[in-house]
């Protein structure tokens, strides 16, 4: 199989870019996406040029580093996949396939097809854990939780934070990776203690960086390679509610308190 390449080529986050063309051929069909770029860069390199910079990690579909947009799609053309788990044999011999990083100001390029996600860190870092020293691991079901509450939370903790979902979103929202941290935690009863903290500090992050808004389009769930539900962003509205409004009830009997104490 052959194929014309238009990539990014971007030499660092202050340097102008813009697409660079280049032909491959001899490209196995069983190869993955990857392992194409990878006998691209060998080329480069015994020509003396510079390779194109680009992430990867696990290449089994489990870090998420794997963060190309290919043919305007995050990820590639296939559903519930990263670019590591995506084949050559999934595209037509002889296309020109159009490769870019992901397009968002709080994803700032870092050089050609990497991109600085470090603010989905600093979102987690706000709140997405829990503080409490839970000792040494309990006995299985000594905490009693529904089958429908447990499924519910794992689908949420299959989010691997690659950032697709903002990529695909026309205003980069970060709402369904917010909404899978959040809604996880707060489905377990080990989350539920920090419940309100936890969701208005990583909201609070979220708009701190520079994500947009929801577009309730439902790109994110599209394109998400762990199939992620937009139902968790229903949550995520749910517990932002919830916690608002306890905030506000708190508040108030701090201000009555301190008037009955003059």
């Amino acid at each position: 199989m052959k194929f014309t390449l238009r990539i990014w080529r971007q030499r660092g986050p202050n340097e102008r870019g813009g697409f660079v063309t280049y032909p491959v051929d001899d490209v196995s069909s069983d190869m993955s996406f990857l392992e194409m770029l990878d006998a691209l860069n060998q080329r480069l390199i015994v020509a003396g040029e510079d390779p194109v910079a680009f992430e990867h990690d696990c290449r089994e579909g489990i870090c998420g580093s794997c963060s190309l947009v290919i043919d305007g799609v995050p990820h590639g053309p296939d559903r519930g996949v990263t670019t590591c788990q995506l084949y050559m044999r999934r595209f037509v011999d002889g296309a020109t396939i159009t490769i870019e990083p992901w397009r968002a100001k709080a994803f700032p390029i870092i050089k050609d097809l990497v991109v600085d996600r470090r603010a989905l860190d600093r979102i987690m870092q706000a709140g997405g854990y829990i503080s409490v020293n839970t000792g040494g691991a309990v006995d299985a079901n000594t905490l009693l939780i529904g089958k429908e509450e447990a499924e519910t939370a794992m689908d949420a903790a299959s989010c691997i934070g690659c950032g697709a979902c903002v990529a695909a979103c026309k205003n980069a929202s970060a709402m369904l990776f917010v909404a899978a941290k959040v809604s996880h935690l707060a489905l377990l009863p080990q989350g539920k203690p920090e419940r309100t903290r936890r969701v208005m500090a990583m909201v609070r992050a979220m708009e701190r960086e520079g994500f947009g808004s929801c577009g309730n389009q439902y790109e994110c769930e599209a394109v998400c390679p762990k199939q992620i539900s937009v139902r968790f962003i229903a949550l995520l509205n749910r517990e932002y509610l919830r916690a608002s409004l306890t905030e506000t009830r708190l508040s108030t009997r701090s201000d009555s308190s301190h008037g009955e104490s003059y």
